[in-house]
């Protein structure tokens, strides 16, 4: 065989062996589907990638496996790039929880504010424009009560009081960071009287003008506490809005020496009333009172205030005291008295520290003056009790910071 007969020769060889080389690795050896009409694991795998994801994105607010959650802000659900289509909220018991879908379907939110120290499950599920379904989960914990505080406040929200009602809000944790607590907590007045808070302590703050507050007019109560850090690992968790009204101007002025005192209304004195005061022993405190809590009969015990025989028993105990209105926590009241003789009011300061009024027993007797003052007054009206030769009261005994001046008062404020 010559040199050239030989070269193509073993062209062709090669040529065929690579033939068969390419055939064995494009070729799995039978049809595309395997011969039998059934689809490969690759290919399921090639079909579900070759299919687009939802575009919905969820969004559940706190994050999931969160604790210390806000009662009033956690539990909120989103979606953006399409529409929910549901959103189940229960807590780890089973225990659903009521929630509505916005009008636009795009954000979810409980119905009411949410239990402290509890765990709480969110499951939302939206579709995008194509109609593809998108799923998220999440569980978080709400504040437990011992990482948490709450303001108990007054006067009531709705209610009508006086012109001396200031705001007090008792605290049921200490508060070490008052200026942040401070400052989540707004108090306006629709006649435009400046008002400040004062910090008679580390659980209560109350809130006044300087002078009275204006007749007739509206306060509103803001407190935004929710997430506020008022000690070391304790927040907030209120979020609300108090209105109340102010009445007329109520003012009565108790005079000692005289025995009398006059009961002003917007300035005018609309009664004069007979009164007996404390005695010598147990004069009652001089100073400017609001009355606090009202009771049409009332058992007024000595013991509890210290006034006791020595077997401990109590000076009086009186189980049906008529027309009792508090004026300071450590039990000075203007009450209806009607074991008295009637010829003392008027004449004789009798009392233990409390100012007495001529009444009749049961409390029904309209002809009294115990029974006029009681139904002419209303919670926040101011009494002004003068010339007993006793100190004043002091301001956080009651709610009768006004016996503090506008200086000092203003010094109490944390911000």
């Amino acid at each position: 065989m010559t040199n050239s007969k030989r070269r193509r020769g073993l062209t062709v060889a090669s040529a065929l062996l690579g033939g068969v080389l390419v055939l064995s690795a494009c070729s799995s050896g039978g049809d595309a589907d395997g011969g039998d009409g059934k689809d490969t694991s690759q290919a399921k795998v090639d079909e579900a990638a070759a299919k687009k994801t939802s575009e919905a994105q969820i969004k559940i607010t706190p994050k999931d496996g969160s604790d210390n959650a806000s009662i009033n802000n956690s539990a909120a659900v989103t979606v953006s790039k399409g529409t929910l289509t549901e959103v189940t909220m229960t807590t780890a018991e089973g225990t659903a929880v009521e929630g509505q879908i916005s009008a636009d379907k795009k954000s979810w939110k409980p119905s009411a504010q949410l239990e402290r120290s509890t765990t709480y499950k969110l499951k939302a599920t939206a579709k995008d424009s194509a109609g593809r379904a998108a799923h998220e989960n999440a569980s978080f914990t709400t504040v437990s009560p011992a990482n948490s505080f709450i303001g108990n406040f007054s006067p009531e929200d709705g209610s009508t009081v006086g012109v001396g009602y200031p705001v007090s809000i008792n605290f049921d944790k200490a508060i070490t960071n008052k200026a942040a607590v401070q400052k989540g907590i707004t108090v306006t007045s629709s006649g435009g009287q400046e008002v400040v808070c004062h910090w008679f302590n580390a659980n209560r703050m109350d809130c006044r003008p300087e002078e009275y507050w204006q007749e007739n007019s509206t306060v509103t109560l803001k407190l935004a506490l929710d997430g506020v850090e008022g000690a070391s690992g304790v927040f907030g968790v209120q979020q609300k809005t108090v209105t109340f009204k102010i009445g007329r101007n109520q003012v009565s002025y108790v005079d000692a020496q005289s025995k009398q005192m006059k009961v002003t209304r917007n300035g005018k004195t609309i009664k004069t009333i007979p009164i007996s005061a404390g005695s010598p022993d147990n004069k009652t405190y001089e100073g400017q009172m609001v009355m606090s809590e009202k009771f049409k009969e009332t058992r007024m015990n000595g013991a509890t205030v210290g006034f006791t025989d020595d077997d401990g028993k109590g000076e009086y105990d009186i189980k049906d005291v008529p027309h009792a209105i508090r004026l300071t926590n450590s039990g000075t009241f203007v009450h209806g008295n009607y074991w008295g003789a009637k010829s003392i009011f008027g004449s004789v300061n009798t009392s233990h520290g409390c100012v007495g009024l001529s009444d009749t027993k049961g409390a029904n007797d309209k002809g009294t003056a115990g029974y006029w003052f009681y139904t002419n007054s209303i919670l926040g009206d101011v009494v002004v009790v003068q010339n007993t030769g006793d100190k004043t009261v002091a301001p956080d005994n009651g709610l009768n910071g006004w016996n503090m001046d506008w200086a000092q008062w203003k010094a109490g404020s944390a911000v």
